[in-house]
Order: C-alpha cells, then sequence, then structure tokens
C-alpha cells in the first residue's frame, strides 16, 4: 500500500510540473479526496484499469470504488459506486464488511466488464459491468457476448432470463453501437471503443457474497475459514486458458485459490436510478451509484444442477476449491501479503510477503484440462523461495515495500522491488521458467507401473541442494556508513556483519552438501541395486521374446507360401478365355439395339396377325358347317354358295400373302441372326 501512495504522489508531481498550474490544481483538487488535511479516507489499492491507458481504479476506505480518467475530467471521479454488501459478511461481524482490496477482470466474457473486490472476513464480491469510459475492446469477444445473450437469454422459457438479457442486449447495444449496426458494420472491424452510457432506472447490483459450490448443503462461514487465520488482506484475479482463478491472501500466511465454477453474468437493481453528470452539449462525462445486494443472489448452486436453472438467472457464480497454500509465514503479528502474476506464464503467481518473495505454480486447471481433452489428477500448487529478505535468524527481516513483474521481447520476466530506502531489487527469472517447466511436464504419460517403480525410487540428490542457498539481500546501511574504512570501528562492525550473513547462508550450505555426499555411498548402492534388479528383469522378457520370435517367423513363412499359392490362383483365372473378350464399341451397341428393337417389333406383329387369322378360319368354318344344313332347303342357295365361296377365295388368297410375308420375314431374321454370329466370332 506503501508502493501505490508513493507512485500515486510521484504520478501527480510529474503531471502538476507538465500539465501546468491550473491542470495542477485540479488534479490536487482530486487527490484532497485521500490526501486532505482533515481526512481520514485512507486508500486501500490502486489499480490501472487493463483496457485503458488512462483509467485508474481506487479503493478507498469509505467502501467506495471510484475511477479516474488522467486524460480528461481530472478535477473529479469519472465513476463513483458505492458498496453496500448489506449484510455482515460471511462471519457475522460488523468489522468484516470493509473492503480491503479489489481486483480487474481480464478478456474472458463478462469478466472484462467485472471488478471482485474482497472484504476482511474473506468474502468476495463481483460488480458488473462497469466499462471505462472510451477504453477499448476487441470486437470479435463483443459479438459472441451480444450472440450468447441473443441464443440463451432471449430464447429462454424463463422469465426472468429473458428480462435479464433484454437487460444485457440493452447495455451491450448503447454501449457499442456497433453491435446494434451489425449488418452495416465493415467487416475488418478489430476493436471499438465504448461510450459513456448507464441504465436511467438502474443500478449496477453487488453480486455475492460467493460461495463454494456444494452437494446441496448449505456452507457455514466457521467451516470456509477455519483452515485461514486472521484476515483477508490481498486479492488477485488470474486467467489461466479458461479457468478463472482467485487468490485470496491471509493475514495469518495462507493463500487460498478457487476457481470459478460458472461464469459471470450482468445484474442490476431497477428502481434505483445513478446520478449522472452531462455537460452542455448533453454527453455524459460522470455517473454514480449505490451498489446494493440483490436478496436473490443469496441461492445455494449444486453440483448436480442443470446449466439451465442458472444462466441469466443473476446468481453469482460458486467457487470451486483449487487448494490452500500455507506459507509457513513467522506469527509476529500480521502479515502484508501482495501478490502478482507471471505476464509471460499465467500458471506462476509471485506472492510479497515478510520474508521475501516466492513463487506458487498452479499444477491443476480443471476446466482447460476438460478443454484440451486431457483429465489430469488434481495436484497441489509447488511453492519455490524466489528471493529472501530475511538476512538472518537473529536478525529482523527487511521487508521489500512492493514489487511487480515485467516481461521482455527475448521471453524472460523480471520482478522489480523497492525497498525501505527507495532502492530498487531487479531479478531475472529465466532460471525459474526452467525449473517450471521441468515441475509441469515432469513424469508424464507415464505407465502406471513405472510410476510406482519410479516412486519408490528415491531421488539421487535433496531439491533444497539442488535449488541452491537461498538469495538474499545485504542488510542495508545509512548513506552516510557507505563509505567507511574496513579499519574503523564501523568498518568492522559491517565486516563483521557482513561475514555473519555468509556463513549463515553459504558456509552452511557448503556444510550440508558435504555431508549429503560423504553419506550418500548406501543411497548410491541402493539405486543401483535397484537398477540391476530392472536391467535383469529387461534381459528375461528379451529372452521371452527371442522365443516368441521363432513361433513369429514360422507364421510369416507359411503366410508367405500362401500368398504366393493365391497370386499363381489369380494368374491362371486371368488367362481364362471369356476374359480375353474386348468389349463392344459404341456405334456396335447402338447396332445391336436396333436389331434387337426389330427384331422384336416385327416377330410380335406377325405372330398376332397370324394368331387373329386363324381364330376367324375357325369361326368361319364351324358356322358353314352349322348354316349348311339350314340353309338347303331355301331356294336361294346357290346365290349364297357363291357368296361363301367368292369369301373362301378371298380368304385363301390373304393366307398365301400372309404366308408370303411370314416366309420372307424368316429369311431376313435368319440373316441378321447369322450376321450377329458372325460379327460375335470375328470379335
Amino acid at each position: 500500500m506503501d508502493l501505490h501512495c508513493f507512485l500515486l504522489g510521484r504520478m501527480v508531481y510529474v503531471l502538476y510540473t507538465f500539465m501546468g498550474e491550473h491542470q495542477g490544481k485540479k488534479i490536487l483538487s482530486s487527490v484532497e479526496i485521500y490526501f486532505g488535511s482533515n481526512n481520514s479516507i485512507r486508500l486501500l489499492r490502486i489499480s490501472w484499469h487493463p483496457f485503458s491507458d488512462t483509467h485508474l481504479g481506487v479503493l478507498s476506505s469509505d467502501s467506495v470504488f471510484r475511477m479516474f480518467d488522467l486524460s480528461a475530467a481530472i478535477g473529479q471521479p469519472e465513476q463513483e459506486y458505492y458498496l453496500q454488501p448489506g449484510e455482515l459478511g460471511l462471519s457475522g461481524n460488523a468489522a468484516a464488511i470493509c473492503p480491503v482490496d479489489f481486483s480487474f477482470g481480464a478478456d474472458h466474457l463478462w469478466d472484462k466488464f467485472s471488478i471482485f473486490i474482497l472484504f476482511s472476513d474473506g468474502s468476495t464480491y463481483i460488480i458488473c459491468p462497469i466499462v471505462p469510459f472510451g477504453s477499448v475492446y476487441k470486437w470479435e469477444s463483443l459479438l459472441e457476448m451480444h450472440n450468447d445473450a441473443v441464443t440463451f437469454g432471449l430464447k429462454s422459457t424463463n422469465s426472468k432470463a429473458v428480462n435479464n438479457s433484454n437487460l444485457a442486449i440493452s447495455w451491450l447495444e448503447s454501449t457499442f453501437p456497433e453491435l446494434a449496426l451489425q449488418g452495416g458494420v465493415d467487416g475488418n472491424i478489430f476493436a471499438v471503443k465504448a461510450q459513456p452510457f448507464v441504465l436511467m432506472d438502474a443500478s449496477v447490483s453487488l453480486q455475492g457474497p460467493l460461495r463454494k459450490v456444494c452437494d446441496g448443503v448449505a456452507e457455514k462461514a466457521v467451516i470456509q475459514r477455519g483452515v485461514c487465520e486472521g484476515r483477508a488482506v490481498s486479492l488477485l484475479y488470474n486467467l489461466v486458458g479458461k479457468d478463472t482463478i482467485l487468490m485470496t491472501a491471509w493475514s495469518g500466511g495462507q493463500l487460498q485459490l478457487d476457481a470459478l465454477a460458472d461464469e459471470i453474468q450482468p445484474v442490476w437493481e431497477m428502481g434505483t436510478a445513478p446520478r449522472v453528470c452531462v455537460d452542455s452539449l448533453g454527453q455524459m462525462f460522470g455517473a454514480a451509484m449505490i451498489c446494493e445486494l440483490a436478496p436473490t443472489n443469496l441461492s445455494i448452486l449444486k453440483l448436480d444442477q442443470p446449466p439451465s436453472d442458472t444462466i441469466w438467472l443473476g446468481y453469482p457464480p460458486p467457487l470451486l476449491r483449487l487448494a490452500i497454500v500455507d506459507l509457513a509465514l513467522p506469527k509476529k503479528g500480521g502479515s502484508l501479503i501482495s501478490m502478482t502474476s507471471d505476464p509471460l506464464v499465467p500458471e506462476r503467481i509471485f506472492c510479497l510477503h515478510d520474508g521475501g518473495i516466492d513463487s506458487i505454480v498452479l499444477h491443476f486447471l480443471p476446466f482447460t484440462s476438460q478443454t484440451i481433452g486431457k483429465e489430469k489428477p488434481m495436484k497441489t500448487p509447488s511453492v519455490f523461495s524466489v528471493l529472501s529478505t530475511c538476512p538472518g535468524e537473529s536478525s529482523s527481516p527487511e521487508p521489500l515495500h512492493g514489487f511487480l513483474t515485467l516481461s521482455d521481447s527475448s521471453g524472460g520476466s523480471w520482478i522489480v522491488g523497492l525497498t525501505s530506502y527507495h532502492e530498487c531489487v531487479v531479478l531475472c527469472m529465466e532460471t525459474w521458467n526452467e525449473l517450471l517447466t521441468h515441475a509441469i511436464y515432469s513424469e508424464r504419460e507415464t505407465v502406471s507401473v513405472e510410476e510406482a517403480t519410479d516412486a519408490d525410487t528415491p531421488t539421487v540428490i535433496s531439491k533444497e541442494l539442488l535449488s541452491g542457498p537461498k538469495v538474499v539481500l545485504l542488510p542495508s546501511t545509512a548513506p552516510n556508513l557507505r563509505s567507511v574504512t574496513a579499519d574503523s570501528i564501523e568498518g568492522r562492525s559491517m565486516l563483521h556483519q557482513y561475514f555473519k550473513l555468509f556463513h549463515e547462508n553459504y558456509v552452511e550450505y557448503a556444510h550440508k552438501v558435504y555431508f549429503e555426499l560423504q553419506h550418500h555411498g548406501p543411497h548410491l548402492k541402493k539405486i543401483i541395486d535397484n537398477q540391476h534388479s530392472r536391467l535383469r528383469e529387461v534381459q528375461q522378457k528379451l529372452l521371452d521374446v527371442e522365443k516368441k520370435q521363432e513361433k513369429i517367423e514360422d507364421h510369416i513363412d507359411s503366410a508367405v507360401k500362401l500368398h504366393s499359392s493365391l497370386e499363381t490362383r489369380l494368374q491362371n483365372l486371368r488367362s481364362l478365355p471369356g476374359l480375353q473378350k474386348k468389349p463392344l464399341s459404341k456405334a456396335e451397341r447402338d447396332f445391336k439395339l436396333e436389331l434387337d428393337k426389330f427384331t422384336g417389333m416385327e416377330l410380335d406383329a406377325l405372330h398376332s396377325s397370324i394368331e387373329s387369322l386363324n381364330a376367324r378360319l375357325t369361326r368361319h368354318k364351324h358356322s358353314q358347317q352349322v348354316d349348311s344344313s339350314n340353309r338347303q332347303k331355301q331356294i336361294s342357295e346357290r346365290r349364297v354358295s357363291r357368296i361363301q365361296d367368292n369369301e373362301l377365295s378371298q380368304l385363301k388368297s390373304s393366307l398365301e400373302k400372309l404366308s408370303l410375308m411370314n416366309s420372307e420375314n424368316s429369311k431376313k431374321v435368319k440373316l441378321v441372326e447369322s450376321a450377329l454370329s458372325s460379327r460375335g466370332i470375328s470379335n
């Protein structure tokens, strides 16, 4: 906190120097809220907004979060949010409703518009959405959020979900007007700027406190805080892949790691209008509102609850407990702990405390592991000491006043710390990158039997000795003692202190190395015996493989013989005469179709005509026999007989013609058949 106040004071001095007296007075009027002579308001946390280069977030002891825009109206905050939890925290104590820290969200759905606020009893609250006026965001992420609200909110069967999604869509389209004009927006747009906007009939709600996900039994505050001592002092938001990690530091030296089990949703309290400041042109340049706790936010989410029962209903996301890390700090009162994540490796978190700087590496990420399709067992985080500020066991620690992490273009991480004498300490973390890689990727994708064997095998040298002696800072000296001689009393005292520091850290480390190497013989013998036993097992397996290889060779020979016989049979089948016939050409196929058509049509017509004539002839003969006996007595017998003779002569002539036609057609058919047979033989 001293580092934040120091940086803010230096920033005000620089702005006052370079921007002139008039602007400087405005700056001083804005910081008089916190540094006035008759003001008891304390600064709790100062942080730059991750999506703006000019906006500064400030949390103060009066439970107010303020957003300042250093490029515009510096004399007053751009946005003010008065936090009203409405209950006595998780512990039921009135002192627990005091905020102690906050953290901005990162570029993940509604997290980018969220602020996480930590209270002294360890309870965490969320206010969403909050956007600095003029900040820049990616177009693709905004479009994804807008489509999600339309798909899962407006089409829901729950009226509350439809109402909440309507408010979210209205806020998005007003803050980013390009979303309402998606059809007319250029396809090459990459980022958009947030416009000043707040809902006129609603205020942002205070969501929380965030509770652990459970199996249906409400979590008690005593059980939740039983493993952590003291009070909550610091909060860190860290986005690792698909996981949102919240890291809470306690004054007792414990770090509480939780992951959000659900996505954050924006929630407003209807009926509480905000206070808005506008200029002469009607443009908004400031807003203030009271963030109250909505009573519907206190529902308990269960593990077996379907997503349709929680999406867009305004419930705060539950917490999934990952681990609790105990830093084992000396219990000399409350410790101030600050945390920051590595800009290059998000799984690594640096923690500053009274004893120095530690590195915490996360090995288990529940949702990221599911996304990449690899189910990993839950592992506890690893803790490494990066810097020690305790010169010796007898001397008092000299903690750093603050630190930050930087990254360079070559892929290296740096830690910059500020001492009590306003001196900077710079540490390069390249060696720790190798340690992190080894810690994360060692013993991956191994067989269970080999894991058991490796687990039984002890390490060759302890990790404490491999990590080397602890890096310690030289004891701070006053400026007037830096030029003393070695013969003086002050110089001898300083040299004695340096020798003592050297003895406590490096000589003792050398003794430990010597002792372990001296007693290393039995340890190495055990390792060698284990390796010999494994070698004998491997040799026995090789003998078994050689015995099985003979049988495998016999099977291969029989398979080769069977293949050769099948190849011979295939060649014989290919030499058959029926397989050597060439297919007909297109012209030949057309000619054959015409012949088949002609043959079928002519023969069918001839057969049908012959059959009809035979039937008529049969009927005529039968009628002639019947009529001859009846017409013998008639007078006109001769006339009828003449007519019959004429008809018979006509029938005979028609039969003769038909017989001639039939014979001619049969000759034609024989010719066609002979032509087809000759063509088939030629082919």
